[in-house]
């Protein structure tokens, strides 16, 4: 049994993984600031699936779940170094994941201030509380938007990344840095997993598949960017979570083989690794928008668009790394995740067949 702090854990992969570590066994503390980026009833339906009641959450004051023994919540952002610091001199964790992030790529062009207090200045005060407490493991969300201009496909996190296309992937590279030198600079063991595209049930309202549901369910038109010529790995939400657990259980070492001269960028002489956790095998945006249009039963009408900014036109992850290292690769199949969430999705929403 461990102690691992869960940030974001009221979010769609948070609560993903807070679920599994307590079916596990573990002592889990969750933490969220609660943010209305997206509707914000549906970060409390998830924490209700774990035992936690809306009406008792107060800012900043730990609460205990009513349905497993070894589940606690607290409200509360990374921004808040004194007391993220408390928590982890009350509870000194033997491992944390960092799912909390400002997150969409869309989004940062209009605010970005948003995206560098949350996950560049929280990731920061994160970086310190582990720092001086010693944790066994720091794991963090990265993102496959890190790739940006690079059009060597697959993505293998050898490649290099210095060139984002969003203020999203900025700070998520940023990360990565920033982890680097705190595994360098004090030994702490850390790991960054870039997520391609991740899905599922309980997912969130801003990203492709539920705005394609939402619309193909109420009979809108769906809005298809780039004239649907865009290509996904899209990874199903548990797949990432079983990847997330085997590598918290396993904190990385220096890298002996590692060439200055010809640098590893996903290794280190310090206890640090990154890899890429994807499904190996993208789709087509209208073959998955087929996919869902197969699995609800219906049709939606559709308006082809020209690309946003900050996108990008393919996704693809080289998972090598993950299946050296660790013995796994994502395996569920585009039709068979699309069916799960748009089960989720009528039975959330009241959807008669």
């Amino acid at each position: 049994m461990k102690k691992i702090l869960v940030t974001g854990a009221a979010g769609f992969i948070g609560f993903h993984l807070v679920c599994k570590l307590l079916e596990r066994g573990d002592q889990v503390l969750g933490l969220d600031v609660l943010n209305d980026y997206y509707e914000v009833a549906l970060k409390y339906a998830r924490l209700a699936e774990t035992g936690i009641d809306q009406q008792a959450l107060k800012a900043g004051q730990v609460q205990q779940s009513s349905k497993f023994s070894g589940y606690q919540f607290v409200q509360l952002a990374l921004e808040d170094k004194e007391r993220l610091q408390a928590l982890f001199e009350e509870y000194q964790f033997d491992a944390v994941m960092n799912l909390a992030a400002q997150p969409g790529v869309r989004y940062s062009l209009e605010n970005p201030y948003a995206y560098i207090d949350s996950n560049v200045v929280g990731f920061l005060n994160l970086l310190e509380a582990c720092r001086h407490h010693q944790t066994g493991h720091l794991v963090f969300a990265s993102s496959s938007s890190v790739y940006g201009l690079n059009e060597t496909i697959p993505y293998a996190t050898q490649h290099n990344v210095d060139h984002p296309i969003s203020l999203y992937a900025a700070t998520k590279k940023s990360n990565e840095l920033m982890a680097h030198t705190y595994s360098h600079l004090y030994q702490l063991p850390t790991t960054g997993l870039r997520f391609f595209t991740v899905y599922g049930p309980w997912g969130r309202p801003d990203m492709a598949i539920y705005l394609f549901t939402r619309a193909v369910f109420e009979g809108k038109t769906l809005k298809v960017f780039n004239h649907g010529k865009m290509v996904r790995d899209f990874t199903y939400v548990d797949d990432i979570v079983e990847g997330v657990v085997r590598v918290l259980d396993k904190p990385p070492k220096g890298n002996p083989d590692w060439n200055a001269e010809r640098p590893d960028p996903s290794s280190s002489p310090a206890p640090y690794r990154i890899y890429n956790i994807g499904n190996n095998e993208p789709v087509k945006l209208m073959d998955f928008i087929e996919a869902i249009e197969s699995a609800a039963g219906r049709k939606a009408p559709k308006e082809f668009l020209p690309i946003q900014p900050g996108d990008v036109q393919r996704t693809y992850a080289d998972v090598g790394a993950l299946e050296r290292d660790f013995g796994y690769k994502p395996t569920t199949d585009v039709r068979t995740g699309v069916q799960h969430f748009v089960d989720w999705y009528r039975r959330y929403y009241k959807i008669e067949v």
